[in-house]
C-alpha cells in the first residue's frame, strides 16, 4: 500500500486486496482496474462485498492486505462516497432535540441543507445549477431532520458533485425513493455518466444499472464473479442465475404466543376521524379519516415527505399530537389513561432504522427472542418457551439452519427476514412494516413479500405495509391508504 501508481491509463488499481470484517472475509483477494473514461457499476446480491469494496476505495476501511494504487489525479481530487449510512450518521449527529419533529414550537432546525451542501464554501454558479436541476431550492433553509429520504439523497449528491471528485461512488442511489423521484434521479445519473466525472455505482438489481454504464463488475461472497463491458456481462447466464436464485421452502407457522392483554370482542382495530397535524406553519396531515378493521391488511403508500411516518407515529403512541384528536386504538380513545407501552405491545415492527441500529454480537435465535421484550438486544431472562418459539419462526421462514449463527454473519437480506421473525414471535395484533424491502436485492425482496403473505394467510395478525408505491406490496393487501397530491399538500384517500 505504498506510493506506487497504477499502470497504464488506470485511475485506480486493486491488487490482491483482502478485507476481513467482524472476523469474516468481506473481500477475498480481488484484482481490478478502473480505467480513466470508464463508467462502472458493481452488481451483486446482499452480502456480496460491494459496500466493503467502496469503503476500501474511499479510504474508510484501512485494515486490509494487498495494494490499492491510485493515480495522481485520484490522489489530488479524491473520492466522494454517497451512501445511506452517511445520511443516517448526519441525522444522528444533528438530532439535538429528540422530540423536535413532533413539536410545533421546535426552534432549532439543526444544520440546514444549504450548510451541509456548501460546507463552508461560497455558493457559486455550479451550486445554483444543481440546486435548480434537482429541485431542492425550497428546502435549502430546512434542517436535516425535516427533509424526506429523497431530499436527503439529493442533498448528499449535490454536496458530492460540488467537491469535484476524481471518482464518485453512489451506493444504491434509487433506494428509498418514490417512483417520480426515481425517474428524476435516473435522468441525473444519466447526465453524470456522460460527464467527465468517473462514476462507480453499487447496485443490487440488474434493472437498476443504467444503460450509460460502460462496464460491470459482478461480486458474490466477497469475490469477483465476472467483469467487463456492460452488455456482455448483463447477458451472462451465470449473472442472471446469481441475481435470481430459487426461494427457500417455507414451513408451517408456529402456534401463537399467549398475549398479556385482551382486546374488545368486536369493532375496528384503529379509527382516525378528521385528524390534523401541523408543525409550525407546515400542515402535514389534513382531515384524515381511516378505519382499519380486523380482517384487513393495509398498504400505506405515497411519495417521499408526504406524511406517512407522521401518520404511523399517531397510531403507535409515538406522537403526542394524537392527544385531543378523534383517535381510537384497539377500542380505547387516545388519551384515556393508556400508556405508550399498552399500545406498543400490540405491534410487531420492522423498519430500516431498527435494522441498522440492532445490537451486534448476537446469535440469530437471540435476535428473534428479543422480540418478546421489544428490545434491541437481550436484557431480560428467557427460557425454553421463548427459544422454541423463536426456532419455530425461523423454520417457518426458511431460516432454521441459521439459528445458531451470528446475526452479523448473515447477509443484509437474510438479516431482514430474521427481523421479520422477531416482529412476529410475540404474536402481535398488527405487524407494522415500514419499507421492509428497502435495501434488499430482488431475491430477498421476493422472499420478504412471500413471507408476509404466509403470515397474513395463517396468523391472527393484521398487516400494515408502508411503501412509496402501491405496486410494491404483498398479495394479501385488501385496503389501501394513499397519499395523493392536492393543492400544496396531500389528501389521504382510503380505498
Amino acid at each position: 500500500m505504498g506510493d506506487q501508481q497504477p499502470t497504464g491509463n488506470a485511475l485506480l488499481e486493486l491488487r490482491d486486496v483482502h478485507l476481513v470484517y467482524r472476523a469474516l472475509p468481506a473481500i477475498q483477494h480481488i484484482d481490478w482496474r478502473l480505467e480513466k473514461g470508464q463508467q462502472w457499476a458493481c452488481l451483486g446480491p446482499n452480502g456480496a462485498g460491494k459496500t466493503s469494496l467502496a469503503r476500501v476505495i474511499s479510504r474508510q476501511a484501512t485494515h486490509f492486505s494487498g495494494d490499492v494504487l491510485r493515480s495522481p489525479e485520484l490522489e489530488e481530487n479524491g473520492v466522494a462516497y454517497v451512501c445511506f449510512e452517511q445520511a443516517r450518521a448526519l441525522c444522528e449527529r444533528d438530532k439535538k432535540l429528540d422530540d423536535s419533529e413532533y413539536r410545533a414550537d421546535a426552534s432549532d432546525p439543526g444544520t440546514r441543507v444549504r450548510d451541509i451542501i456548501l460546507d463552508g464554501r461560497p455558493a457559486g454558479s455550479s451550486f445554483e445549477r444543481w440546486v435548480e436541476r434537482l429541485g431542492i431550492g425550497h428546502i435549502l433553509e430546512r434542517g436535516l431532520r425535516f427533509i424526506s429520504t429523497g431530499e436527503m439523497r439529493k442533498t448528499l449528491l449535490i454536496k458530492a458533485i460540488l467537491s469535484e471528485p476524481a471518482l464518485l461512488i453512489l451506493d444504491s442511489p434509487l433506494d428509498g425513493l418514490d417512483l417520480s423521484t426515481q425517474e428524476e434521479m435516473r435522468e441525473v445519473l444519466n447526465e453524470l455518466l456522460h460527464s467527465p466525472i468517473c462514476v462507480l455505482m453499487l447496485c443490487r438489481q440488474l434493472e437498476d444499472v443504467p444503460d450509460a454504464v460502460s462496464h460491470l463488475l459482478v461480486m458474490d461472497e466477497g469475490r469477483i464473479r465476472t467483469c467487463g463491458p456492460g452488455g456482455l456481462v448483463r447477458d451472462d447466464p451465470g449473472v442472471q442465475a446469481l441475481m435470481n436464485p430459487p426461494l427457500a421452502t417455507l414451513a408451517a407457522l408456529p402456534p401463537p404466543s399467549p398475549r398479556d392483554y385482551s382486546l374488545p370482542e368486536s369493532g375496528p382495530l384503529l379509527v382516525l376521524r378528521g385528524v390534523d397535524v401541523s408543525y409550525g406553519e407546515h400542515q402535514v396531515l389534513r382531515d384524515v379519516d381511516w378505519v382499519f378493521d380486523r380482517d384487513q391488511h393495509c398498504c400505506v403508500s405515497g411519495p417521499n415527505g408526504c406524511g406517512k411516518t407522521t401518520l404511523l407515529s399517531l397510531v403507535t403512541g409515538d406522537n403526542h399530537k394524537a392527544y385531543g384528536q378523534d383517535i381510537t386504538l384497539f377500542g380505547i380513545r387516545r388519551g384515556s389513561g393508556e400508556s405508550v407501552w399498552d399500545i406498543k405491545q400490540k405491534y410487531g415492527q420492522l423498519d430500516t432504522q431498527l435494522h441498522l441500529n440492532f445490537a451486534r454480537g448476537m446469535k440469530v435465535v437471540e435476535v428473534v427472542v428479543s422480540g418478546f421484550f421489544d428490545t434491541i438486544g437481550l436484557f431480560d431472562d428467557w427460557g425454553d418457551r421463548q427459544r422454541d418459539s423463536a426456532e419455530r419462526w425461523l423454520a417457518a421462514l426458511g431460516l432454521a439452519q441459521y439459528a445458531r449463527e451470528g446475526f452479523d454473519a448473515l447477509s443484509f437480506g437474510l438479516q431482514r427476514v430474521v427481523l421479520l421473525a422477531r416482529a412476529m414471535v410475540k404474536s402481535p395484533v398488527i405487524l407494522l412494516l415500514d419499507e421492509p424491502t428497502l435495501g434488499l436485492d430482488g431475491h430477498h425482496r421476493r422472499l420478504i413479500l412471500r413471507a408476509i403473505d404466509h403470515i397474513a394467510a395463517n396468523c391472527d395478525t393484521q398487516v400494515i405495509f408502508v411503501s412509496h408505491s402501491v405496486g410494491d406490496m404483498p398479495a394479501c393487501i385488501n385496503q389501501q391508504l394513499v397519499f395523493e397530491p392536492r393543492d400544496e399538500g396531500f389528501e389521504v384517500v382510503c380505498r
